[in-house]
């Protein structure tokens, strides 16, 4: 995989959407890219479980947690299965915690901020559905493209001769 650049992107293919700019990086990777797979809960992050528990096959979860900044829906633990099942990344509109490790895990995260709380575990949530925030709706099997720079999504894989 060539060397992500959102700027550049941004340059060659200026039909991408940028989500909002209110993520920060938390992860160990700070660009990242792959397949979209969706999760949408609200403080509660068992179906965030179930998805790093499985192959990621290179994709970046997006976790739509409705923007919550009263717990966290990815730490430390969730991050490093993630990270040892292949995920490249995930993006979580609400929070992480346990941010020192976030940053030495091989894995891309963004997320709004920091929260110590860890969220609840009721199965609750959906997977693999459409969500929008941050002013783009992220669709599974889209691409995303991620670095200190901001968020992108484009329709497909796109040619990064840049």
């Amino acid at each position: 995989m060539n060397h992500i650049v959102t700027p550049d992107i941004c340059d060659a293919h200026p039909d991408v959407q940028i989500l909002d700019p209110v993520f920060a990086n938390f992860g160990g990777v700070e660009a990242f890219c792959g397949p979209v797979r969706t999760v949408k809960c609200f403080e509660d992050n068992s179906r965030v479980k179930e998805a790093v528990a499985e192959p990621g096959e290179g994709a970046v979860l997006v976790v739509d947690g409705g923007g919550s900044l009263r717990c966290a829906l990815l730490g430390d633990m969730l991050a490093e299965k993630a990270a040892d099942n292949g995920w490249a990344g995930v993006i979580v509109y609400g929070c992480v915690r346990d941010v020192d490790v976030l940053a030495d895990t091989e894995l891309g995260v963004q997320a709004l901020g920091a929260h110590p709380r860890r969220s609840e575990k009721h199965g609750e949530g959906q997977r693999d559905i459409t969500v929008t925030f941050a002013g783009v709706t992220l669709r599974p099997g889209q691409w995303l493209y991620a670095d200190n720079n901001g968020i992108l999504v484009a329709e497909t894989r796109l040619t990064l001769d840049v």
